[in-house]
């Protein structure tokens, strides 16, 4: 069930540069809520800016969410300087969310920069529910865009860190660190991040037989499928749809579904 509620703001701080957490007093929403799934905030009460802001939930609690938020446009700079004690407007929760069960006999989640985002309620619920304690590797470029490594570490997390410039950690990408661990037959990897990250992740993932489930981003304005503005390019075997919602049908979604080469444009590194 999704709802379109006011809701009150608790806490809503920087945890690192340009890096932001809110967490929010929803208990209709959290009570729905799944890992993996999204919401839509108002971020102001004006009519500017206009569209609401698509954010997924980092955690879900019995009586509030969290999200993380990078600050980097009008919506997220708003954002930034709201306070504990004024509320937003949220519509959630949104689209489908991870599998929680215990088919796979390996669960390693896969984390590019501020797309670490997504997890953190997904770890949690793995071992809570499932009684899984999932490997998770934290990718980005730097030592001070390495997100959430104590929640991890807090529920029994093997947390494996890698930098692009070798601030901490290895000096490695995510998909070299996916490959280290040798995934095959029988893991599921979950993977949110940049696009070139998710390719090369599920590249890696996929050559050693292995399930791979990606959580795309993407910019939406009605988050309910109608305008079509997060429409993404899929293989023909999406059950012969050439093109997927990745709010409607997504956000999550098996990497086979994916067409990745039509994806170029995006890879940014």
């Amino acid at each position: 069930m999704r709802y379109l509620l006011d809701c009150q703001i608790e806490s809503n701080r920087e945890i690192a540069p340009e890096q932001c957490r809110m967490t929010l007093h929803a208990p209709a929403i959290a009570h729905a809520a799944r890992p993996g799934q999204f919401c839509m905030i108002q971020v102001s009460e004006s009519l500017y800016p206009f569209l609401r802001r698509p954010m997924c939930f980092e955690r879900i609690r019995e009586d509030s969410i969290s999200i993380l938020y990078k600050v980097e446009g009008e919506g997220t700079h708003i954002m930034s300087r709201l306070l504990p004690g004024q509320t937003v407007g949220i519509q959630g929760p949104l689209g489908n969310g991870f599998p929680l069960d215990a088919t796979a006999s390996r669960h390693i989640i896969v984390a590019g920069g501020i797309g670490v985002a997504t997890f953190p309620a997904l770890a949690d619920a793995l071992v809570r529910e499932c009684k899984i304690i999932p490997e998770v590797i934290l990718a980005a470029r730097s030592k001070h865009l390495i997100l959430c490594e104590d929640e991890f570490r807090e529920l029994g997390c093997t947390v494996h860190v890698a930098t692009d410039d070798g601030s901490a950690g290895e000096k490695a990408y995510a998909s070299q660190m996916l490959a280290r661990l040798n995934p095959g037959p029988g893991t599921r990897v979950y993977a949110c991040g940049p696009m070139i990250m998710m390719k090369t992740t599920s590249d890696v993932a996929v050559q050693a037989g292995a399930e791979c489930l990606v959580s795309l981003e993407a910019q939406m304005a009605c988050g309910d499928g109608a305008c079509l503005g997060c429409v993404v390019e899929a293989t023909r075997e999406s059950e012969g749809e050439r093109r997927v919602r990745v709010c409607y049908d997504g956000p999550v979604f098996d990497t086979t579904i994916i067409d990745w080469e039509a994806h170029r444009f995006a890879y940014d590194r």
